[in-house]
């Protein structure tokens, strides 16, 4: 994932917007041939662009929602569908412009760099520190880990998740390798 980002960067930097042609039809406005994504490139990486977030009639919003809505869903990491899914589903309409935007950010990081921050295997970095949906979710997956995992299997920072039983257990009913 980390080289797709690279290649939509550098692609991003040839076809910035001064560089863009147009087609002009006779009958109607110049049309670009190319219309920026405003989910292209995280905030955390080396080019940054403004959201449009338009709360301004129902139907713009009910849109923003039901986007924003699949995206913490439809990530393609259980864990973090269930986790971000559930918690975009329960404040997202009490959101304003800037938790939304907050909320972008958050779902525009990398899933296996975010799933070690939420957990605490690894300290997150300051410009995700100090993101409030971050922030949020952050809170709610500690306290659901404090709550519900004993601590014999919770990861030490910087320390993968333990399996919660022995693999190398030799013996005849044993499992050979793995978790069989």
């Amino acid at each position: 994932m980390a080289s797709l980002r690279r290649a939509l960067i550098s692609a991003h930097r040839v076809l910035k917007p001064s560089r863009i042609h147009t087609l002009s039809s006779p009958s109607s406005q110049p049309q670009t041939l190319f219309r920026p994504q405003h989910f292209w490139v995280s905030r955390f990486s080396t080019t940054t662009q403004s959201i449009d977030v338009d709360l301004s009639s129902e139907e713009s919003k009910r849109r923003l929602f039901n986007r924003l809505l699949y995206r913490s869903k439809q990530r393609g990491f259980l864990e973090l569908d269930l986790v971000l899914g559930k918690w975009v589903e329960e404040h997202i309409h009490s959101m304003d412009e800037n938790g939304i935007k907050a909320l972008v950010h958050v779902l525009d990081l990398e899933n296996p760099d975010l799933w070690k921050w939420l957990t605490g295997q690894e300290p997150a970095p300051e410009p995700v520190n100090g993101n409030p949906v971050f922030i949020a979710v952050h809170k709610k997956v500690m306290s659901n880990l404090d709550n519900h995992a004993s601590p014999e299997t919770r990861a030490v920072a910087g320390q993968p998740w333990v399996r919660g039983w022995d693999d190398f257990k030799k013996g005849r009913d044993s499992p050979i390798t793995g978790n069989q």
